[in-house]
């Protein structure tokens, strides 16, 4: 994040409010004065704004209820009435992001293709999913989750893992998901190209957004008998932070994936990284660069629930968005960034209960259950007075 455009609109402001101070003593002046300043706050205005959100998978266990879901494998009721309700916002987002899990799979090849294909197909099904598809203005990105990329499985000789590296998955997702990947993006080229080509990066005004996948395709070696997940292109990845960093046409910087970095378990109520499952193998290490790279946030799911927070007390914001569907959040929904002209950064979580009797039957608006803002801040580089713990329902 830098401040120059926010540095520059508070002088601006000042100067033009004292300008005649000395000499402006009457009443009638001072509310020239007040329409002035107010005058310009309403002249700042929305540069860019983005939408994200993960999870929206099913359970395995309701794969073949219909009152659920179709092929596809995603909660249908939720995708349906987030996708339309976005579509329904006075100032639609410039971009929607898809942060992995949209499907069940994690089985093998066979499915992770039948349920992506049908994933795609209801997507553009306009009558099903709203006209999100059909709007160019909204430019949709998605990146895969741990269920696009890996595989149930036990294995006597470890333990600690229950999912592994999915052989083939990489060129699957690219097969079917290559239109959710911006045509001007980076990319990583060389030997490492082909399990990589799910990270990359691109630029919109003066934002740049590295997309990560936090499961990159590191198979069986003599390290690994089985593979290993939760890895990620950090040498790249970083690079780029620190390019972006450095570009004087960048303002501010998001990194995104499906895993985060900071985890809490049930027994424990202190942000830590986790490098089993729940986040990645290089977390510790890339935290620190996105600190020293001033990042403004990474943007995450695969925890099933909405949290917000600061992990190192100031800096770099984590924000998990594993709201969209999954079973177990407190309320569905999504999370709106809009990069203001005065160089500040907003921040709005809009949300409805997952209040049904099942968590793929959410009560509709009309019974109810409305759509609400349940976080809005704004994303400060210094300490922020509040966060947003994260909250399941069973």
């Amino acid at each position: 994040m830098k401040l120059k455009q926010l540095s520059i609109f508070i002088i601006t402001a000042l100067f033009l409010a004292s300008c005649g101070g000395a000499e402006s003593t009457s009443e009638a002046d001072s509310s020239d004065s007040t329409a002035l300043n107010t005058d310009l706050i309403l002249t700042d205005s929305v540069l860019l704004s983005f939408a994200f959100v993960g999870c929206n998978r099913i359970d395995r266990k309701d794969t073949a209820n219909w009152a659920a879901t179709d092929s596809s494998s995603a909660n249908l009721n939720v995708l349906k009435r987030v996708m339309h309700e976005v579509m329904e916002l006075e100032r639609q987002p410039d971009l929607f992001f898809f942060l992995g899990d949209i499907v069940l799979a994690e089985t093998n090849l066979l499915r992770l293709n039948s349920e992506l294909d049908h994933w795609v197909k209801l997507y553009n099904d306009t009558a099903q999913t709203g006209p999100m598809s059909a709007t160019p203005a909204i430019e949709v990105v998605a990146v895969p989750g741990n269920h696009e990329m890996l595989t149930y499985a036990q294995y006597p000789d470890d333990t600690l893992h229950s999912e592994f590296p999915l052989a083939g998955s990489t060129e699957r997702w690219m097969h079917y998901m290559k239109d959710f990947m911006p045509t001007d993006r980076d990319f990583i080229t060389g030997p490492d190209s082909i399990n990589n080509q799910m990270t990359f990066s691109f630029v919109r005004g003066n934002v740049a957004f590295i997309m990560m996948n936090t499961d990159t395709y590191n198979g069986p070696s003599a390290e690994y008998a089985h593979g290993r997940e939760g890895l990620i292109a950090y040498d790249w990845i970083t690079a780029k932070t620190d390019e972006y960093h450095n570009d004087p046409r960048i303002d501010h910087i998001f990194v995104m994936g499906h895993k985060p970095a900071y985890t809490r378990s049930d027994l424990d109520t202190t942000l830590h990284f986790d490098t089993i499952h729940a986040g990645f193998m290089q977390s510790e290490k890339l935290w620190a660069q996105l600190m020293e790279d001033t990042v403004m946030a990474m943007l995450s799911a695969h925890a099933h629930t909405y949290s917000r927070n600061q992990p190192m007390g100031h800096g770099t914001y984590q924000v998990i968005a594993g709201n969209g569907g999954s079973k177990n959040p407190e309320f569905y929904g999504y999370t709106l960034v809009n990069i203001m002209s005065s160089g500040e950064v907003q921040l709005v979580s809009k949300g409805f209960d997952n209040d049904g009797k099942h968590y793929y039957d959410p009560l509709s608006a009309e019974e109810g259950n409305m759509t609400i803002t349940r976080d809005s801040t704004t994303l400060i580089w210094g300490e922020n007075s509040t966060s947003y713990k994260a909250t399941y329902k069973e």
